[in-house]
């Protein structure tokens, strides 16, 4: 596999990823009513303990993008 493969595929996930982070934190902020009604039908947890879940889990998401996507893509780019 040539490198120059490589690096289009890790372009790509960062860009898809980057959208999906972005479309997660504005569902999350501008939706956050819509958001803790549908999970509250499904599981019994108090306001503040879901916003902390969903902050913890759009922190860990953006850490991992950044780890496995991010720090790859910029280490081709260097490369070649």
């Amino acid at each position: 596999m040539d490198i120059l493969v490589v690096r289009t595929f890790f372009m790509w996930c960062t860009v898809l990823n980057f959208a999906l982070l972005m479309l997660s934190f504005l569902l999350c902020t501008r939706g956050t009513g819509w958001v803790y009604r549908v999970h509250s039908t499904w599981y019994d947890i108090p306001r503040e303990t879901f916003n902390a879940m969903l902050y913890g889990f759009l922190g860990v998401y953006k850490m991992l993008w950044f780890v496995f996507n991010v720090i790859p893509y910029v280490a081709l780019v260097i490369m070649t």
